[in-house]
């Protein structure tokens, strides 16, 4: 009988009137606000407003929630995809489902585009949104803590997870292969949830203490390829510590070979970008240039109203 473990929550959604509330939703969205507000307060650091971060948050947001939402079901097709699964079941989100690998690819090419658009350096928004990503990372991972889902391979030690009898989503997942879970009420697991949160943050510390200690060495977008490299290597070893079922392939999950591959691309970005890179001030000083241009367009609008207000 194991006297130590991490208690699961005992509930995972609740009633406010007629509307379901799910916990992993707002742990989601908890973590959306904290990662605004990192990337706010670095991205005015080199210049930029609030108001430049809440316009690109409001476009790459919703594409990055599809894009999570898209690679989940494309990696698990027997779910959502003939002859064994329902298209429609691709727009039951509150069934769970939102793999972070797409929702990062398509909301970082979002976040591109758009800045892009509005004349932004992007190498020095990867930079700033960098650690808060793994900030907001962590803070998801809670919601899968609260759905008693994506837990690891039984274990003895002191902090494995103790699941119970609440209504949550992974209490009815497949694991492994297509095999049934571990009995949960005389098995724990290991937290890869809180694995992962340990990770994120660790790797969030790092990103922000070299970037300070190294400012006048690194490059543009370095920061963002330490990103890559430290959640890749992380993902690498969690998913393989995971017994959900994934799609397998040449031996590996799907997840696995995803991560290899942010991994490998995140050294390349680093090399290219030290050899070839811009200089993190010089972006700098092109957003300041852009920001006073739009703070100059919105004082003239501002007195053109005023006036006709008159």
């Amino acid at each position: 009988m194991n006297l130590a473990y991490i208690p699961s929550p005992t509930f995972s959604k609740f009633q406010i009137g007629p509307f379901t509330i799910h916990m992993y939703a707002i742990c989601i969205l908890i973590g959306i606000c904290v990662a605004v507000w990192i990337l706010t307060t670095r991205w005015k650091r080199y210049g930029g407003t609030f108001d430049q971060i809440l316009d690109t948050t409001l476009v790459t947001v919703p594409c990055a929630l599809v894009g999570a939402r898209l690679y989940h079901c494309i990696t698990t097709p027997s779910m959502y995809f003939p002859p064994t699964g329902d298209p429609v079941n691709i727009l039951k989100v509150w069934e769970g489902g939102m793999a972070i690998f797409g929702g990062i690819s398509v909301g970082a090419l979002t976040a591109f585009l758009w800045c892009r658009h509005r004349r932004y350096p992007f190498a020095i928004f990867a930079d700033s949104i960098a650690p808060a990503l793994l900030v907001a990372q962590a803070i998801g991972r809670l919601g899968n803590w609260f759905n008693q889902e994506l837990y690891g391979w039984p274990t003895t030690l002191p902090w494995g997870l103790k699941l119970n009898d609440a209504d949550a989503i992974g209490k009815s997942e497949i694991c492994y292969s297509g095999s049934q879970c571990p009995d949960y009420t005389t098995t724990l697991f290991h937290p890869t949830f809180l694995y992962e949160m340990i990770w994120n943050l660790i790797g969030a510390a790092i990103i922000v203490y070299l970037g300070r200690k190294l400012a006048d060495r690194l490059k543009a977008g370095q920061q963002f390829a330490m990103y890559m490299m430290w959640y890749g290597l992380g993902r690498t070893w969690i998913e393989n510590v995971r017994i959900n079922y994934s799609t397998v392939i040449l031996g590996l999950r799907t997840n696995v070979w995803t991560a290899i591959i942010v991994f490998v691309l995140g050294c390349i970005l680093f090399v290219v970008l030290y050899q070839h890179g811009t200089d993190a001030q010089e972006q700098a000083r092109k957003l300041q240039a852009v920001t006073a241009d739009e703070l100059e367009r919105q004082s003239v609008e501002e007195e053109k109203n005023k006036q006709k207000k008159r």
